[in-house]
């Protein structure tokens, strides 16, 4: 069992190098990541040349780059960083570099890693770039402190840095995974300082296209408006939200499903009857529901929709093609977890003061596809308590650099635990 003192020295290591940590931090954000467009293997290229420097070899898998443009993006490397002390279990770390685009509203610059009054700012600087430094020091630390007091570690312990979480880690984690680049019995995944999540949400992902017919606008009767009938099927889709209400789920931290449209586009000019409207809709799945189950009732309530739709007189009918583009399950708890979540737990509570509880989160993310496959695993890395706290997804994303030293060495500490 490892003693008080292993942990205090592997405290003490992450705080003496802890500068060098921030500085690889600002490093990663510098390097862009936007996805859409996602051209992340320069940020590969990067983290790998930036571990090198920390004598961490970094396994290189390119994706084919037809299986990359098929799926909307430019480019994709992953990393797999390899430690192997002896027999043993092996352990993943994993974090993912594609983020969305920075957006609209920013104070700081989005790739600059400024620090201002204990914080980082920059895209990704909270999700989940953060936790290519906390898992990579982590490691670092375990190392170092096992060396010098001559203490065998035992097992293996991977980082997997990803680029596809953005677009729903199928060539991320789910690529490395299909091909046998990896096989781990014990995962996490990158989340946040106070709590340590068990479940997710799953997510169903559609694009939705409504066929009118184009008409002259001062004629607007001899054609079929796809935008009045987009507007229709909008309508009944947005109603569900209320019957979802009445669907809670069990797990803490989650509550019901939710149904939200985040892109819409069509026509083709002012003076002209929309012909076609494009619209893509995004529904979280609490783990209780069947995804299947969930799919067909959104496609009824769209087809039924679009029926009872009244074009005018010289209209014709509205016609809907619809397609999945993204089916996430949700992720459920698997037995197996428990040392990962009582030893995060333990450390977590000493390092931060408080009780960190094991909870759902509405998120969804690639750690499904490890469990799917059997591995347990759970998220936990360097955050706030809550996603709206980190400004992720929005302007001016931040990290409180505390909160990155303690989840370092909460993560550094349970490796120690699972690996010594």
């Amino acid at each position: 069992m490892t003693n008080n003192t292993t942990y205090t020295q592997l405290d003490a290591w992450i705080d003496s190098h802890f500068d060098e940590q921030v500085k690889f931090l600002q490093a990663l954000i510098r390097v862009p990541t936007d996805t859409p467009p996602g051209d992340n293997a320069p940020h590969a290229e990067r983290t790998a040349e930036l571990l090198k420097d920390f004598g961490f070899e970094a396994e290189k898998y390119p994706i084919p780059a037809n299986e990359v443009h098929n799926n909307g993006l430019e480019s994709i490397t992953n990393l797999i960083v390899r430690r192997k002390y002896g027999p043993g279990k092996t352990i993943a770390l994993n974090a993912h570099g594609d983020v969305v685009p920075p957006g609209e509203g920013w104070t700081k610059d989005p790739y600059g890693g400024e620090i201002e009054n204990g914080k980082i700012f920059g895209r990704a600087s909270a999700v989940s770039k953060c936790d290519f430094s906390t898992f990579t020091f982590a490691a670092r630390a375990l190392e170092a402190v096992n060396a010098a007091s001559q203490h065998p570690l035992h097992g293996t312990l991977e980082l997997h840095f990803t680029y596809d979480e953005e677009f729903g880690g199928l060539l991320g984690p789910g690529w490395l995974l299909e091909h046998g680049h990896t096989k781990p019995d014990l995962m996490i995944a990158a989340g946040f300082s106070y709590q340590v999540v068990t479940a997710h949400n799953g997510c169903l992902q559609m694009e939705v296209t409504v066929h009118g017919e184009m008409a002259h606008a001062a004629i607007p009767d001899s054609g079929t408006d796809a935008l009045q009938g987009a507007v229709h099927i909008l309508q009944a889709l947005h109603a569900l939200n209320t019957q979802y209400l009445q669907i809670t789920s069990k797990v803490e931290g989650i509550s019901h499903p939710y149904l939200n449209v985040g892109q819409i586009h069509g026509g083709t000019n002012t003076n002209v009857v929309p012909g076609k409207v494009v619209f893509k809709l995004d529904r979280r799945m609490i783990p209780e529901e069947n995804p299947i189950e969930v799919e067909a009732s959104i496609r009824q309530t769209i087809e039924k929709a679009a029926q009872s739709f009244k074009p005018s007189r010289g209209g014709s009918q509205l016609k809907v093609d619809i397609k999945r583009i993204l089916l996430a399950n949700a992720m459920k708890p698997l037995a197996g977890n428990q040392p990962l979540v009582d030893a995060i737990q333990k450390h977590g509570e000493v390092l931060f003061g408080e009780p960190i509880p094991a909870v759902g989160t509405p998120l969804y993310t690639d750690v499904r596809l490890y469990v799917e496959r059997g591995i347990p695993g759970v998220i936990y890395g360097a955050g706030p308590r809550t996603v709206r706290e980190s400004h992720a997804k929005r302007a001016d994303e931040r990290l409180d650099l505390e909160d990155l030293r303690r989840a370092t060495k909460v993560v550094a500490r349970t490796l120690q635990d699972l690996l010594a």
